[in-house]
């Protein structure tokens, strides 16, 4: 992957509009006036403005030229659930079979696996880290590990994360087979079967699963389009039941992929305090943001110890790379006494990997390119979806992450749509597989994690002029 040069103007024609300083139908100046400004070719200027069209801030007038788009601020909709009841029976039987199954290669329209593809991944750089560390460590790599993970890696992740004002003890960090088996630690040491727990609505199949797993009952809290996760609702929740967790992903919720504010994360730590909830941090989007700078974390503003903040790096590096890490909190003992039953320590080669690639520069260059491409992909897979489409479905613009969240008119039939869509190899992840309701069944999930190419697109323009038929 490659930085673009078209982000040399790009970027500060974006600051200008958000910052006010160029005003909706300001003109912009021409291609010719950037490329001899700039030192760039015509191609890439125009790559460029092409680029701040897909993504709603600029309009091309034919023979006038590019200017402040109107609609440059998105036009959200309010987007009210009502209060959802407690689920007793969390059991997820038929959305696994479906999430699974479904998780299979295609030559193109796979739209459904929050991964790093062949394109994402830095492939080179991985194997001559691992090359490296093989050379190095030997015989050293096939003995245990202890059992929270190597002292140099934690130490490596907690200087890390310091650096966005994320306070974590690498004493107390443990380090994990991937980000799933942290949730379930985090969860399991804090709960027992039958307790009840809050999880956001639309919710991660995965998380879904680990909840039923444990034999947890779950109310579901929505996440607004506008609003974000439902702190008053939440609030209201918590007076009235004993709430014995919180889970949520406060930086590019999967699948919406909308960013809580600061103000929003401290309102969510109040209330857990006020109660003594663990609130249990899904982190693992939060180095996938589009904006300027690495946001928050809910543990930033944590004095209290509830906050338990977990992360991997099968997100942001490759799928098989099955490492992460959970800062537990003051929950430590019995997260570390629960890890310990789930297995001696993570694979070697793989702490050694992440110990290569974060004492130096490397994860943090990877991930400059690595998130430019992905919202590329973000911005023309939008761009396709809102063309093609009817005009009263709505596609949610993410702000970092891997997933745009679409809702379709609800008089389609979705049954017909998803039959079209397998006969077409278009996976997308139905939107009923995100709760434990059926509140989701006019939504859907569609992933940019690979390359939209022109084959994907004729696919779902076609799909798109096929949801017609479906209208009742």
């Amino acid at each position: 992957m490659q930085a673009y040069k078209y982000e040399i103007f790009t970027s500060i024609i974006e600051d200008q509009i958000k910052s006010g300083a160029v005003k909706t139908g300001n003109r912009l100046p021409s291609v010719r006036e950037i490329k001899e400004k700039y030192k760039l070719s015509i191609s890439s200027v125009q790559s460029g403005y092409d680029y701040l069209v897909m993504k709603g801030l600029v309009e091309n007038i034919p023979r006038s030229g590019y200017f402040v788009a109107f609609n440059s601020k998105e036009n959200i909709p309010e987007r009210s659930l009502k209060s959802l009841p407690i689920i007793k029976n969390t059991k997820f039987n038929k959305n696994l079979q479906l999430t699974s199954i479904r998780n299979k290669h295609v030559e193109h329209g796979s739209f459904n696996v929050t991964a790093p593809t062949d394109l994402l991944i830095p492939q080179k750089l991985i194997l001559r880290k691992m090359q490296e560390v093989i050379r190095e460590k030997g015989a050293s790599l096939l003995r245990y590990y202890p059992l929270n993970g190597s002292q140099l890696l934690r130490e490596q992740i907690s200087g890390r994360a310091a650096r966005y004002g994320c306070k974590l003890n690498a004493e107390e960090l443990i380090i994990t087979d991937g980000a799933l088996q942290a949730l379930y630690i985090a969860l399991a040491s804090v709960t027992k079967a039958g307790d009840v727990i809050a999880v956001e609505s639309p919710c991660v199949f995965s998380v879904l699963e680990v909840i039923s797993n444990l034999k947890l009952k779950a109310i579901e809290i929505p996440v607004h389009y506008k609003e974000g996760f439902d702190l008053p609702y939440l609030r209201k929740i918590c007076n009235e039941n004993n709430i014995r967790a919180v889970i949520v992903t406060p930086n590019f919720h999967n699948p919406t992929g909308i960013l809580m504010t600061d103000d929003a994360k401290k309102e969510l730590l109040s209330i857990a305090e006020i109660h003594q909830i663990p609130i249990i941090e899904n982190d693992i989007y939060g180095d996938l943001y589009f904006g300027r700078e690495r946001s928050s974390n809910i543990r930033n503003f944590d004095e209290s110890g509830l906050v338990m903040t977990f992360s991997s790096f099968s997100k942001t590096l490759a799928p098989g790379i099955r490492l992460g890490w959970l800062n537990p909190g003051k929950f430590y003992a019995e997260t570390e006494r629960l890890k310990f039953s789930l297995g001696r320590s993570v694979a070697p080669i793989y702490q050694e990997l992440m110990i290569k690639l974060l004492e130096s520069s490397s994860y943090d260059r990877h991930l400059r390119t690595f998130r430019k491409q992905l919202e590329k992909q973000a911005i023309e897979l939008l761009d396709v979806l809102r063309k093609f489409f009817p005009e009263n479905s709505y596609f949610h613009r993410p702000q970092g992450g891997y997933s745009i969240w679409g809702e379709l008119p609800e008089n389609v039939d979705m049954e017909a749509f998803y039959q079209y869509c397998e006969s077409q190899k278009i996976l997308f992840t139905p939107g009923y597989t995100f709760s434990f309701t059926e509140e989701y069944k006019y939504h859907f999930r569609a992933v940019f994690a690979d390359r939209i190419t022109s084959e994907s697109i004729f696919s779902l323009k076609n799909l798109g002029e096929k949801v017609q038929e479906f209208l009742n």
